[in-house]
């Protein structure tokens, strides 16, 4: 990404406080998207990243705040985790490549693109509501991105209903969603393609379902704060422990409660029960 499009807003609208407030609420998707791209051996994303606010030690007309994206994210429930992606116009006490840190509610936005489609982007569909045509085009051009009808915004890729199989007995049936102002969407469709071969290797190694990673995650934390429902009933069926806590004290239930995956909280609820 050039500098150019480094995106600045003068003031906080109404429309970029929405854009930001529905980028907060459906953030898990983003980090679920996240979640299987980290497991696959051939990346299946472009570009993926949350735009942050960053203050700057503004002169004169200089603005006070530069957003900029971060990639390279990382989410433990609590901190958002990633890279400066963007070389700074206007605040010199960060860099691009720097390391940054910071709470869900201090992103305005996110995004990752699938094949060049966009999805998320929230904040930037409320400034391409406002452009004209020929702008707008133009706009697409420079990011060389595709990011739809204006006004709609897209969370997930349309996805086909679901076959029969191991989720088809835990998951209800939904037509496939792909807009936002959406509840609970579909299970991630990797879900159910790994769900034979993941089945296989705990019955091999069942000891894989209760292990801890170095930094005292275990993989039913993992996919409870992700909402991989199949995974998480996977680790639970071959002997992970529900009760485990990880470094902030947390189970697996809490981190699905805290994040919002009503699925997997009624589920680990009901294996505790």
């Amino acid at each position: 990404m050039s500098e150019s499009k480094i995106v600045m807003f003068a003031g906080e609208s109404a429309a970029m406080q929405a854009a930001a407030e529905q980028a907060q609420s459906t953030f898990k998707y983003f980090w679920r998207e996240l979640s299987w791209e980290y497991r696959r051996i051939i990346p299946g994303l472009g570009l993926a990243a949350v735009k942050v606010a960053f203050p700057c030690d503004s002169e004169g007309d200089e603005p006070g705040v530069e957003h900029m994206w971060v990639n390279d994210i990382q989410f433990d429930g609590q901190t958002i985790s990633g890279t400066l992606l963007n070389s700074p116009q206007w605040c010199d006490n960060i860099a691009a490549g720097d390391p940054v840190s910071v709470t869900l509610a201090d992103i305005g936005d996110w995004m990752y693109t699938i094949a060049g489609k966009v999805y998320g982007g929230f904040s930037i569909d409320v400034m391409r509501q406002d452009m004209s045509d020929s702008e707008r085009a133009d706009h697409d051009q420079a990011w060389g991105l595709d990011f739809g009808k204006p006004g709609e915004v897209l969370i997930v890729p349309a996805q086909q209903p679901e076959k029969k199989g191991f989720l088809s007995g835990l998951l209800s049936k939904k037509e496939p969603v792909a807009v936002v102002n959406t509840g609970d969407l579909p299970e991630h469709p990797m879900s159910e393609n790994m769900v034979e071969k993941m089945d296989e290797g705990l019955r091999d190694d069942p000891s894989f379902a209760r292990s801890v990673d170095e930094n005292g995650w275990t993989l039913l934390q993992k996919d409870a704060l992700a909402g991989n429902l199949a995974p998480v009933t996977l680790l639970v069926k071959h002997g992970a422990e529900l009760d485990a806590v990880n470094p902030m004290g947390e189970t697996a239930l809490d981190l699905a409660r805290k994040i919002g995956w009503p699925r997997i909280v009624a589920f680990l609820e009901k294996k505790l029960h």
